[in-house]
């Protein structure tokens, strides 16, 4: 082994140690053993190499002997500062904590800020940490306002944050289960039923002889989509993010109701068909007098169900109440009256933001009396939950109704 040169001052020199051709091997490998004892992970392939070119290079020359170790044995920028301590110490005898040939300990970082307004990113923001110089390598960490809001709960949302939420709600896509009805249009498959007056009517165009044998199946036709929406007190801190939601549903299809439970029921259709969120958001707010009131879901759900929901609106309908399950009326009325509509709807889920806790259990008086009658209940407390929502929406399958064994309430 070859005796370590005395210490440059800040940088390494063109002054390097000499030794024979037959220790190469030898030193290559002690090189890269120090670093492994470092903390570097060098593989058996990147220590081949360096022996073979430390045998190649000028010995005589440390730049050559720094940079054939820097492209070979460093494959992560976080690891060039132990590098450059651990060949300034093998190599020369003296660890230096200075940038060599500007190469610096200190790699700058820049936290790059996406624009939401500007998806090409002309108008982001870079906040840089250390030195900046342009002649550097930096590390730039990028992060998604999307991907963040997309998993956080609605109630922990800032005021900006849930704007943003509001205008990422749009990109969720819905649609509803379809049903058959008596209208029958021609088709082509061979399960359709024949169409006697087609067949015949081609097979006089032939000399009366039935070539071609047509058939007609049912036509299918979407399903109504019903949205009960909690507005009391409880839900506050859901309530707007899940009005936007029930805006995207009305204002994307033609076959969606929509209604504010409280102490009373509202209608808020109308409100809603608006395109632009702000002025349909706002119409629904100013009709609903009772918003971030009382709770009667009993009570709601039995003026839906006279008025509304048994009279046509809810039968063969997919009915979807967002609801905490915190009812101040009668436990039997509200038993009563979801019975009453699991009876004429195709589907009832309910759609709780508490679920998302794992301490959760439907204790509330008024969850315990619906849930027998709900065919899925599923959380709603932020976008991803609310996207799982609308692909169930759609579906045709119905997942396990009752997650929970139904408490006996006092």
């Amino acid at each position: 082994m070859f005796l370590p040169m005395s210490p440059p001052n800040a940088t390494i020199t063109n002054a390097s140690p000499t030794f024979t051709p037959a220790a190469t091997t030898q030193v290559a490998v002690g090189f890269v053993n120090a670093l492994r004892n470092n903390g570097l992970d060098i593989a058996l392939s990147s220590a081949k190499l360096y022996t073979q070119a430390i045998a190649a290079l000028n010995v005589n020359d440390s730049q050559q002997l720094y940079w054939a170790g820097r492209a070979l044995l460093v494959h992560r920028i976080a690891d060039a500062n132990t590098y450059l301590h651990t060949f300034n110490s093998y190599w020369l005898g003296h660890p230096v904590t200075d940038s060599v040939d500007g190469i610096n300990a200190r790699v700058p970082v820049s936290a790059h800020d996406p624009d939401p307004s500007d998806p090409a990113g002309n108008n982001s923001t870079d906040n840089t940490v250390g030195n900046t110089a342009p002649e550097q390598i930096s590390i730039t960490l990028r992060y998604s306002h999307k991907e963040t809001l997309w998993h956080k709960d609605f109630a922990n949302c800032t005021p900006a944050e849930l704007a943003e939420t509001h205008r990422l709600m749009s990109q969720i896509r819905m649609s509803t289960p379809t049903r058959k009805t008596r209208r029958a249009v021609p088709c082509s498959s061979k399960n359709g039923r024949l169409d006697m007056r087609r067949t015949v009517r081609s097979a006089l165009k032939a000399g009366g002889e039935p070539i071609q044998l047509h058939r007609r199946s049912q036509s299918p036709r979407p399903r109504r989509l019903v949205l009960l929406l909690d507005i009391s007190g409880s839900m506050e801190r859901y309530a707007r993010a899940l009005l936007r939601f029930a805006h995207s549903s009305v204002a994307g299809h033609n076959r969606v109701e929509a209604f504010a439970l409280g102490t009373r029921l509202t209608r808020i259709t109308r409100e809603l068909t608006t395109r632009d969120p702000d002025i349909a958001l706002k119409s629904a707010s100013a009709a609903v007098v009772d918003w971030s009131g009382g709770t009667r879901l009993g009570d709601g759900i039995k003026t839906f169900n006279d008025q509304w929901g048994c009279r046509g609106l809810a039968r063969g309908a997919v009915v979807v109440i967002l609801s905490d399950g915190w009812d101040r009326g009668d436990p039997e009325e509200m038993r009563e009256q979801m019975q009453r509509l699991s009876l004429v709807a195709h589907r009832v889920i309910w759609v709780n933001p508490l679920k998302a806790s794992p301490d959760y259990a439907p204790l509330a008086a008024g969850m315990a009396a619906a849930l027998p009658y709900v065919d899925d209940f599923v959380e709603g407390h932020n976008l991803n939950a609310l996207s799982e929502l609308a692909q169930l929406i759609g579906s045709t399958r119905t997942s396990t109704a009752h997650d929970f064994q139904t408490p006996v309430h006092a």
